[in-house]
């Protein structure tokens, strides 16, 4: 038995991270920081948890945080969990942080995004958290960079095509529309009822999105020339779920079957991809709770392009599931630990 800690429980992949942990039979959730509901019940403040867990939420200093604990979630914002990493990692914990603190291994892209980084120290050993990329190193690591959820979206569509060199990377294009949920849980008047219901746009145009430097970085690892991308994010009226739209030109040659057999050659044994048959295509609605990523794709013959296309639930997949998925691999449970339950439907 592992005891596990949320730091940060009061957003909506620290409640997701509680409702996970919560039916995880081989850790004990022992902990939940957050300042603004100190001292209430997390089955209070989050009724869905309601006999559950009888958790209170604390704001615990440094030294009370190490010693209620063995591993640890920081589902804070970014600056917020470089601060707090460091001081875990010291103390012998393991850490799963789902900020982009420690996702971008260059200390000067990082910067050119965000903001000053004062554990730049710690880039090089954070494992980006893509189980299905990166499961070794996972295994074997004590600080795991948890992907964004655009990113992973993109990225597990586009890896089997980029591995197997049949798409010419230049031309990659990522349309990506997301839930509200993905854009957390402190007011914004953005993200008001009224100002989402009704209505679809898109936003952060431009490569102007701070996950563009993350997908870049990871599709490039499989490239020996470094690309640009074009990827444009959409806020859709819907609480949950990421629905991505990638665009490549295809290198000369390449058919339907040889798309498919990257796919299973590469996805085959994974337990939380999903790949659709033929003509069939992924909708946010069949993946909403789960930790799974499904996969269709389509060759426009006309224009010679691949038209890729991945859905997943944006704070399971694209966050908290993800997250555990990765504590399984950290912790040699079964990776599939705390994570089996069937999507949400309708």
């Amino acid at each position: 038995m592992v005891n596990v800690a949320i730091i940060g429980a009061s957003g909506y992949t620290g409640v997701e991270l509680a409702r996970i942990l919560c039916n995880h039979k081989q850790i004990k959730l022992t902990a939940a920081t957050s300042r603004q509901y100190a001292n209430q019940p997390l089955g209070q403040v989050f009724p869905n948890l309601r006999k559950m867990t009888n958790l209170v939420c604390e704001n615990l200093t440094t030294d009370e945080l190490c010693a209620s604990a063995d591993f640890f979630f920081t589902a804070v914002p970014h600056k917020t969990a470089m601060n707090i990493v460091p001081d875990l990692l010291a103390a012998g914990k393991k850490v799963v942080d789902l900020s982009a603190d420690f996702r971008l291994r260059d200390v000067s892209v990082y910067e050119q995004w965000y903001q000053p980084h004062s554990a730049a120290e710690f880039l090089k050993e954070a494992v980006y958290g893509l189980p299905e990329l990166y499961r070794k190193e996972i295994r074997t690591a004590r600080l795991i960079a948890n992907p964004g959820c655009y990113p992973t979206s993109i990225i597990l569509g586009l890896a089997p095509l980029l591995k197997a060199g049949c798409i010419e990377p230049q031309s990659i294009i990522a349309d990506s529309k997301s839930g509200t949920s993905g854009a957390g849980r402190s007011a914004q008047v953005g993200s008001l009822f009224c100002e989402v219901a009704d209505g679809f746009r898109a936003y952060k145009v431009g490569g102007t999105h701070r996950h563009t430097p993350e997908i870049e970085q990871e599709i490039n690892a499989f490239l020996p020339e470094p690309v640009q991308i074009s990827f444009t994010p959409h806020l859709l009226p819907i609480s949950r779920g990421i629905l991505s739209t990638v665009y490549a030109q295809l290198k000369p040659g390449i058919q339907h079957a040889d798309i498919q057999h990257c796919y299973d050659q590469m996805y085959a044994l994974e337990p939380f991809i999903r790949l659709l048959p033929e003509d069939t295509f992924p909708a946010t609605q069949y993946v909403r709770g789960s930790n799974f990523c499904d996969i269709g794709f389509k060759v426009d013959t006309r224009t010679n392009r691949v038209i890729i296309l991945s859905a997943i639930d944006n704070i399971v997949k694209g966050a908290a599931g993800q997250a555990v998925h990765n504590m399984n691999l950290m912790c040699g449970f079964d990776e599939t630990a705390g994570l089996e339950s069937a999507p949400f439907f309708p």
